[in-house]
């Protein structure tokens, strides 16, 4: 019987008993802390949530200790590029105008998935809030595109977040900006797993409290678990919803495409993968395999170490996973009801402030592929793939290679090549804020090919980078390429400091 799952989504208007060695051996003195927590808390929806993540948690860290012992290691002799009807070309897809297909527009809805920081680029928050281009956020610019989704067709395509703990109150704030938008916004939390001792395998949270370091959100293959618990699934499902398009909120490319709506509808598949062309740049990205016949995801931390070089070659894996995924809501519900949904485990190791050795359990959304009727990959152009993930990707997104219209970006058609150019800055550039005190204004970059910067650099206004640039200040020297600066094939270094009049 389906489990029961009160909602606890929001919709927005548009020394002791802990010893491993107990009776049950590890898993029953995992169960006790679980328990020990859950009592904790007064009776009422939160315990109630609380305590559904928790028996979650449990099934997760059991697999684990029981894959600890028994599992065997993935036999690289049996991993195989992907069967042709595995992955078709989207090129093969009959194109449609979002005009034409309102009805499935309107049995979809989109989910971003919003669970990360801006930390990693130096910004405080959630990254959806991140200024991309022309002071809007990754969330403004979301919000623009099922607008106008929903303005073009005249389709009524909700717009739901999946936060983490991490981000949920921030986004919260946020959302309320929309409310005169034309677009209904629902959010939903992630759950919320302990960290715990890579020795013992004992949670180090004693209590429910949310503090720093002692929990986690669990990836985004936690998704399927989250969304159904939270209500939201069951009600879309009565809404008369049929598919959900999930995808990184950071990817700015990730819009809602009708072909592939489409192809969702004629071919009654559950889940479709979209996949692009692998570069150098992309090479630890998943990949779709076959594996005994059987259609896999497969992430590098999964690959032995001798094979690690293997997988990172473009040559033998040549297209990797963009984490954009249409998705049956009903096949969702079918397998979360069914407890199907053993996704592969990544085992992420951590060390808290005081020292301890913890691991974190997560999983991938893509993983899975394998349990859904049907599913398949669809090798989509490159410009459905354009992350945020780094400065550098900031550089790209903010400069005349891409022009903004309806919150989408599209690449300049003065662009004589259609690549992207290969942009690497170094660790001055690393925090957003370091980052725009550099630039004065965007450079221009339509005829770059490759740009590297490293050490402390300074750019002035209107300056051209063309071919490939390359620009290095030593350690103690400083360069400032002045305004109206050409650069086409050029190779700077030393020390060169300029004032502007």
């Amino acid at each position: 019987m389906p489990q029961d799952r009160r909602p606890s989504f929001t919709r927005h208007n548009s020394q002791d008993m802990r010893s491993s060695s107990a009776p049950g051996g590890v898993e029953h003195a995992v169960r006790v802390d679980l328990d020990g927590m859950i009592n904790q808390m007064p009776s009422g929806p939160d315990k109630d949530k609380f305590s559904k993540e928790m028996d979650d948690f449990y099934r997760l860290i059991t697999r684990y200790l029981h894959e600890k012992k028994h599992s065997k290691p993935l036999d690289w002799e049996k991993v195989r590029g992907p069967k042709p009807e595995d992955v078709i070309a989207y090129k093969d897809l009959e194109q449609k105008d979002l005009k034409n297909i309102a009805p499935l527009l309107n049995k979809l809805a989109v989910l971003k998935l919003n669970g990360g920081l801006g930390t990693t680029m130096g910004c405080v928050g959630p990254k959806s809030a991140i200024e991309v281009r022309d002071g809007q956020t990754f969330l403004d610019l979301t919000v623009q595109q099922i607008e106008y989704l929903n303005q073009v067709s005249g389709a009524d395509v909700p717009l739901i977040l999946m936060n983490s703990f991490n981000t949920d109150e921030d986004t919260s704030k946020i959302v309320q900006k929309y409310n005169n938008h034309n677009v209904s916004i629902c959010t939903f939390n992630q759950s919320r797993y302990p960290r715990f001792k890579a020795d013992s395998n004992l949670p180090i949270a004693h209590t429910p409290d949310n503090k720093p370091g002692l929990w986690y959100p669990p990836g985004h293959g936690d998704l399927y678990e989250s969304f159904a618990n939270s209500g939201l699934l069951d009600q879309l499902i009565e809404e008369g919803k049929e598919w959900v398009f999930v995808s990184n909120v950071d990817n700015l490319g990730a819009t809602v495409d009708p072909a592939i709506l489409q192809h969702m509808a004629d071919t009654d598949a559950e889940f479709v993968m979209e996949v692009t062309d692998k570069t150098k740049a992309d090479i630890k990205g998943g990949t779709i395999i076959d594996y005994d016949g059987q259609i896999r995801l497969l992430e590098i931390a999964q690959v032995p170490k001798a094979h690690v070089d293997d997988f990172k070659r473009v040559k033998k894996f040549k297209i990797f996973n963009t984490n954009n995924l249409w998705i049956s809501l009903k096949a969702i519900k079918r397998l979360v009801d069914s407890q199907k949904f053993d996704l592969d485990l990544i085992v992420n190791h951590k060390t808290t402030d005081d020292g301890t050795a913890v691991i974190q359990l997560e999983t991938a959304v893509g993983a899975a592929i394998k349990h859904f009727a049907g599913a398949h990959g669809v090798n989509v152009p490159r410009s459905r793939f354009l992350p945020v993930k780094s400065t550098s990707d900031l550089f790209l997104v903010t400069s005349d290679l891409y022009l903004l219209e309806n919150g989408q970006l599209y690449m300049n058609p003065k662009r004589t090549f259609k690549t992207v150019p290969v942009v690497k800055l170094g660790d001055h550039f690393k925090k957003v804020n370091d980052y725009l005190a550099r630039f004065k204004t965007p450079p221009q970059i339509l005829e770059l090919d490759h740009l590297t910067v490293t050490g402390d650099v300074c750019f002035s206004s209107d300056v051209t980078l063309e071919g490939t640039v390359i620009i290095v200040a030593n350690y103690g020297a400083h360069i400032d390429i002045p305004r109206g600066a050409i650069l086409n094939d050029k190779v700077v270094s030393g020390d060169l400091r300029l004032l502007d009049h």
